[in-house]
Formats: structure tokens, sequence, C-alpha cells
């Protein structure tokens, strides 16, 4: 496993993907099998497709941006700053696991708005 090309190729897989071309960021990054355990998507790669289109025609100006990416045997968390329609602010953390091709076969997130205020003065990055 090469840890460092699996950072760069989470963070462009799932840029790709939230900027409205979800199709070519699993044919580019996804193997065989994609197992999903976000609660709102789909299993397999045709749920992740049709979720990421949705998302794109439904909020085309949304932004993210990448804060960290740690990787670890053959997984990849990615923490994100992403800013949707309104200024919704959101932190997400998603986990990548790759195969042995270095593919892209699994996917867990986790993801908390952020508030306006808060009850101490750190960021929550």
């Amino acid at each position: 496993m090469n840890l460092e090309v699996n950072k760069k190729n989470a963070i462009a897989f799932y840029q790709m993907a939230y900027e409205g071309k979800p199709r070519e960021a699993v044919e580019k990054y996804v193997g065989d099998d994609y197992i999903q355990h976000n609660p709102d998507v789909a299993n397999g790669t045709q749920g992740f497709i049709d979720y990421f289109e949705r998302m794109q025609s439904e909020y085309p100006n949304k932004t993210i941006k990448f804060v960290r990416c740690i990787a670890e045997d053959n997984l990849v968390a990615l923490h994100t700053h992403q800013i949707w329609p309104g200024n919704d602010q959101y932190v997400t953390m998603d986990f990548f696991r790759f195969d042995v091709e270095g593919k892209i076969c699994e996917h867990w997130d986790s993801i908390q708005q952020i508030p306006e205020k808060s009850a101490n003065p750190n960021s929550m990055y």
C-alpha cells in the first residue's frame, strides 16, 4: 500500500464526485465492489453516483475544503469543511478503505453542522 497515493486518490475521488462528476470519479478510483455505510446513500457504485448527481443538481454552488488527510494501512480519513447554500456549514469526516489494487471499496462518514455558538473558543478544526 502506498499511503501517499491513497491519500491523493481519496481527495481526488471525493472532490470530483462532490463537484458534480461522480460517474467519472467511480470509473477512475473505485474497484469492482463499493460498500456504503452512509444510511442516506444506497449501497454500490450506482447509489453513490445517484446521490452525488442529485446533490449537484439541487446544490450546484456547494463548496468543499480538505482540512486534513490521514492514512494508515488500507484506510484514508478525510476531514473536510463544507459550505452549502444559505451558508450552512458542516464538518465531515470520511473514511475510505482501499482494496489490494489501490481502489476505493468501502466508505463511512460522520457529518456535523457547525453551530452558530460554541461553549468554547476553539474551532471545529
